[in-house]
């Protein structure tokens, strides 16, 4: 960690992201895979739901409700993630130590190398659809738009959860 003093917000987060409690939940690899997995999935279908809900002549509140719903799991694998990675993108740079302010310009340069590649393939889709149908542009864009904004946001969490290290087993930390 830096000299600067960490505040008590500081603190309380550094012992919320330590937290053993929630360990179970991402001690592997493949678990940590199965969370990150489950948070894509469910990112995807809020994102389906809310586009439905928009593009829908008849506004159906099942859509609405249905994305309440899911939010709550959305946000339990949130934690779960931010808990795998020790808080890396939650803590600021003041709390992390100089390990992890380098694995967090790490992630972060991987995620902004693979929000390239999804910007790149949004603009590809959006012209194909746009040259097969005038008005898919104009209909779909915003929906679109919106996805790979949220995408944006999430990526370099997704990107950390799927590259977090499993924590050392009692028999390794005894070996060192």
């Amino acid at each position: 960690m830096t000299t600067t003093r960490l505040t008590r917000y500081d603190r309380s987060m550094l012992r919320l992201m330590n937290d053993p409690r929630g360990r179970p939940l991402y001690a592997t690899t493949t678990r940590r895979r199965l969370v990150v997995a489950a948070h894509v999935a469910l990112t995807v279908a809020i994102g389906a739901l809310t586009t439905y809900f928009s593009l829908s002549s008849a506004e159906p509140m099942w859509a609405v409700i249905a994305t309440a719903v899911l939010m709550l799991p959305w946000m339990v694998a949130t934690g779960v993630i931010n808990g795998a990675t020790r808080g890396l993108l939650e803590l600021r740079e003041r709390a992390l130590d100089e390990r992890q302010s380098a694995e967090r310009r790490r992630v972060l340069a991987r995620a902004h190398r693979a929000m390239t590649s999804l910007l790149l393939a949004a603009v590809a889709g959006l012209l194909t659809a746009g040259a097969a149908d005038g008005d898919a542009l104009r209909v779909y864009a915003a929906p679109v738009l919106a996805a790979v904004l949220a995408a944006h946001w999430l990526m370099p969490l997704w990107v950390a959860g799927l590259t977090a290290q499993d924590e050392p087993t009692e028999d390794e930390a005894a070996g060192l």
